[in-house]
């Protein structure tokens, strides 16, 4: 059975409703105090930990509430869990263990998008026969959700019961393995695999010197990150080439991507998402290679803004990455916009006729006005120029040094020229004294595009929303195809005075009306995302480094930690550093491979 089940694989929001019993509950692992671990995990450790047993152990999987288990789709390629055991609470795959429990499986659900050929989307949910009760040894894990940011380099563990190296199995009395491994920015890990190969629903973990991974058996068990003390399932063990090897790390489906589909599943008691924050920059971003050009400069792309809020005013670090707070004397004055490297984009009424540059900071990254901003930068002002046009006008204030791009700094798009039909709903955000609490955090409000009263090229009219002095300069921001894009500079003339009646429709100049002024002082308009992606191919011819051709793809990995009790090579079959398998090799080698399972089970039976 054993045999048969390793052939077999051998190759949106924040908002959604959390499970306040799991929040209470998961991630914590009370006798796990390990800071630099070695390579035998301490029994309850890891109390999310499970083995599936058929009868003997072939994958991992994750207790994520008292019924129900995480893994990989591919370690249930026929779509059946029958005759399959999940053993929790255990530490060794032989001899006794005081703590372990048992249950069969009653629901097994493959997610509906895995592609058994890219081994994407490889996640399954598995319903226990029976809840466990929840021990010091069997415990859930938290899971990361949806805007959770995984930076290379970020150290995370992963566990299980997998070969210790190809065709090594897991000495006597087979413990359960952790190892240390960091996080491998998925660009990078595309230079190693091929573009096509990883996916978003993908994540990278491991030394890309080589020596620590997962390998043979490991399949389905948690990849998983402590933050404010709690333990989030960041991956699923998925897939790799070889175990350990020098630029291959192991791959894992990245959980983040499944909050929905998961709560969709599990529609009471839960799983407990929270959200991972990674800190400082996205290295990952500057990286690039032969088959992962140089990441495009692009604007109105908003990453950890991919939800409608519904009128919430509850703003999260990175939801608008272009906002900037325009200071003098270290105090918010105007809001304003990233809208090129190295140009801000404001409201002139923020500024006297002559404004002196010197004066005025600009800070990006921002969240809370009071508090701490771990993505912030503060950056000086070299020149501010004034549009001085009749009627409003708008500024554009030029940075010191140009800030480095991450998910929490990004310009919007400028309109030009673009069309917001009435209905359509836009943004506005800014940060006012004395609103959004004791850290005066960012605020955002929904505006409906309406009729003006008063038609015109020049104008865009929305519906009434809260505006106050610090807004000035901020952006009333729509999004279209995908990105996002500043239709109006806030300005302090649509703030009411008390004599004045505030009224249903508010209207603001459209940019566009600034088109000639902004060409000159910004320069050529950011260009947004394309809508479409680029299929880069991969090479069809390999170097060979040595006298074997033979590659080994492992869509069942395992934990490997090199050394052990010594040094350990990799089979020269195993080790085609370079290679970047096609998709049609990589479908042939699992024909190949599947027809030479199916010889040997026939000859089993």
């Amino acid at each position: 059975m054993a045999l048969k089940l390793i052939c077999v694989v051998a190759l949106q929001t924040l908002f959604i409703k959390e499970s306040v019993s799991q929040l209470n509950v998961c991630g914590q692992a009370n006798l796990n105090t390990r800071i630099v671990g070695g390579q035998d995990a301490p029994p309850g450790f890891w109390p999310w930990q499970v083995s599936l047993q058929g009868p003997s152990h072939f994958c991992g999987g994750s207790l994520i509430n008292n019924q129900w288990v995480l893994t990989a789709a591919h370690c249930f390629q026929g779509s059946s869990a029958s005759g399959v055991n999940v053993v929790l609470g255990l530490q060794t795959l032989q001899g006794s263990n005081p703590n372990m429990e048992s249950r069969t499986i009653t629901t097994l659900i493959v997610h509906p998008s895995y592609n058994s050929d890219t081994i994407d989307n490889d996640i399954a949910l598995l319903q226990l026969s029976s809840p466990v009760n929840f021990t010091n040894y069997i415990s859930p894990v938290c899971l990361a959700s949806t805007s959770s940011t995984f930076f290379s380099g970020i150290n995370t563990w992963v566990t299980g019961w997998g070969n210790i190296a190809r065709g090594v199995s897991l000495p006597s009395p087979q413990t359960l393995q952790e190892v240390k491994v960091p996080i491998v920015g998925n660009r990078r890990c595309k230079c190693s695999y091929g573009a096509s190969y990883i996916t978003d629903n993908m994540m990278c973990a491991g030394l890309l010197e080589g020596g620590k991974d997962s390998c043979q058996g490991d399949s389905g068990g948690p990849l998983v990150i402590k933050q404010n003390g709690r333990w989030i399932q960041a991956g699923i063990v998925s897939f790799g080439i070889g175990c350990a090897q020098p630029n291959y790390p192991g791959i894992y489906s990245r959980v983040s991507q499944y909050e929905t589909w998961i709560n969709a599943q599990i529609t009471s008691n839960q799983p407990g998402f929270i959200n991972f924050t990674s800190t400082g920059t996205d290295s990952d971003l500057s990286v690039s290679c032969p088959t992962v050009p140089p990441a495009d400069l692009v604007c109105g792309r908003a990453l950890l803004n991919s939800y409608l809020l519904n009128g919430s005013s509850v703003v999260t670090a990175g939801q608008w990455p272009w906002m900037a707070s325009l200071q003098k004397n270290g105090q918010h004055v105007c809001g304003g916009t990233l809208v090129s490297l190295d140009s801000v984009l404001s409201n002139a009424n923020c500024f006297s006729s002559s404004p002196v540059a010197s004066e005025w900071t600009v800070v990006l990254g921002r969240l809370k006005q009071n508090g701490s901003n771990p993505f912030e930068v503060s950056l000086k002002v070299t020149n501010i120029t004034l549009s001085n046009q009749t009627g409003s006008n708008v500024a554009v204030l030029k940075l010191s040094t140009t800030p480095e791009l991450s998910y929490f700094i990004q310009p919007i798009c400028l309109d030009n020229g673009r069309t917001f039909p009435v209905g359509t709903t836009c943004w506005a955000a800014g940060w006012s004294s004395g609103r959004g609490g004791e850290e005066e955090v960012l605020q955002e409000f929904p505006a409906s595009v309406l009729e003006c009263t008063r038609p015109s090229n020049d104008s865009i009219c929305t519906g009434r929303f809260t505006l106050e002095q610090g807004d000035s300069g901020g952006p009333l921001m729509c999004e279209q195809d995908g990105s996002w894009y500043q239709a109006a500079v806030l300005s302090s003339m649509n703030i009411p005075s008390r004599r004045r009646r505030a009224a249903a429709v508010m209207e603001f100049e459209r940019l566009s009306r600034f088109q000639d002024f902004l060409v000159e002082t910004v320069g050529t308009f950011l260009s947004p995302s394309p809508t479409t992606t680029t299929t880069i191919t991969t090479p069809t011819t390999r170097p060979t480094t040595g006298p074997h051709t033979t590659t080994t793809i492992r869509p069942i990995t395992g934990l490997y930690t090199e050394p052990m009790t010594g040094p350990m090579t990799r089979p020269t079959t195993d080790h085609m550093t370079g290679w970047k398998i096609p998709h049609k090799v990589f479908f042939y080698l699992r024909l190949i491979f599947r027809t030479l399972c199916h010889l040997f089970s026939s000859h089993e039976t």
